[in-house]
């Protein structure tokens, strides 16, 4: 069994959850290929377990300040080159081709007449599913950016039949609260959250960045993006600050970890994000992050959301290598029941769920 596997690189959590899919296929006899797009292959990091991947341009997200922004995104992407990597990517090759929201694989496979499944957060936005902040362009992007024939989602509550529970990548760490607070707000001015941090001299933080280098501010350390110094230190904080992507959040809750989450501007997923876990009760949210939403915060008790995931990962890992047999609906409706229904909070009324294809 040959497999291709596209990841977006533009976000860590794309890169995570395939930690998580590269560790489990392992276990089965299947030669995977993985593809990373997005972000400039000298940007990605520990990146080991992936052996000697692909990498294209692709399509990216230009942001600033905490915010996407829409006309630097259209003139930092090269279109034509990204036309190019799709028409030039042979999958004759391959058996299997899975997209986790990587679009040179996507639109490969739909040129070439080739089934493409999709694995994640994004493809679990149906008509059921919580979302804010949706312009008509958002959707669109959402909708064309990375299009699949067979949609396998990923969210915190099983909104539609082909929606699956997370795919954490989480190692074996003892999970403590050692006191630190973990930060994480990539898309952030960094010296200004430093700044708002060190109003708060009493508490410890630790604040994660591609963009800074290893150095203590106070009671601000701040480090260079590293998983495995990352996954060290929220296994052993408190709680975690941080943007409102999927990924991280979704090992928070695994972990137990009260969460205070501010959505990137103009991003609709994280918007979305913000609005599903105030509607789940499983973390705090803010539209601004300064002194007053992290003073609030800190001193508010911090509740923790009573669920636990079960392996998703190795469940895929299983269904890629086994064929794909079971359908969207069925591999969901057996994940799900891992959780007891009593703890997954209900979601609001909604239209109904359209029915996926299966692979077959």
């Amino acid at each position: 069994m040959k497999i291709l596997y596209g990841v977006q690189g533009t976000g860590q959590g794309h890169i995570s959850r395939a930690r998580a899919m590269a560790a489990s296929l392992r276990q089965w006899p299947a030669e995977v290929t993985w593809l990373f797009s997005g972000r400039p292959r000298e940007g990605l990091f520990d990146m080991e377990i992936f052996g000697d991947f692909e990498h294209r341009r692709g399509l990216s997200f230009t942001t600033r300040a905490g915010r996407v922004r829409y006309w630097p995104t259209v003139h930092n992407n090269n279109l034509p080159q990204f036309l190019r990597e799709a028409k030039e990517l042979d999958l004759d090759s391959y058996d299997i081709i899975v997209s986790d929201y990587e679009p040179v694989t996507s639109r490969a496979a739909r040129a070439q007449g080739r089934k493409v499944i999709g694995i994640g957060h994004q493809y679990a936005f149906g008509p059921a599913t919580p979302k804010a902040g949706a312009s008509w362009l958002q959707q669109q992007i959402m909708t064309r950016f990375a299009p699949v024939d067979v949609p396998l989602g990923l969210h915190w509550h099983p909104y539609a039949e082909n929606v699956l529970p997370p795919i954490l990548d989480l190692p074996d760490l003892p999970v403590e609260r050692n006191g630190h607070m973990v930060v994480y707000l990539p898309f952030e001015d960094q010296d200004a959250v430093s700044t708002v941090l060190q109003q708060f001299p009493e508490q410890r933080f630790v604040q994660y960045s591609a963009a800074l280098q290893d150095e203590e501010r106070g009671n601000v350390s701040r480090r260079k993006a590293d998983v495995k110094g990352f996954k060290l230190d929220l296994a052993g904080c408190s709680g975690v600050i941080c943007n409102c992507g999927f990924e991280l959040i979704s090992e928070c809750l695994q972990w137990r970890k009260p969460v205070l989450t501010k959505p990137l501007d103009g991003q609709m997923e994280q918007h979305s994000n913000a609005l599903a876990l105030r509607q789940l009760g499983y973390a705090t949210t803010t539209p601004i992050f300064d002194a007053q939403a992290l003073g609030q915060w800190l001193d508010s008790p911090h509740v923790t959301a009573d669920i636990q995931f079960p392996d998703v990962a190795d469940a895929l890992a299983r269904w890629l290598a086994t064929g794909c047999h079971a359908s969207p609906a069925r591999l969901s409706e057996r994940l799900w029941q891992h959780q007891a229904p009593a703890k997954v909070p209900a979601p609001l009324p909604g239209p109904a769920v359209n029915k996926i294809p299966a692979m077959n």
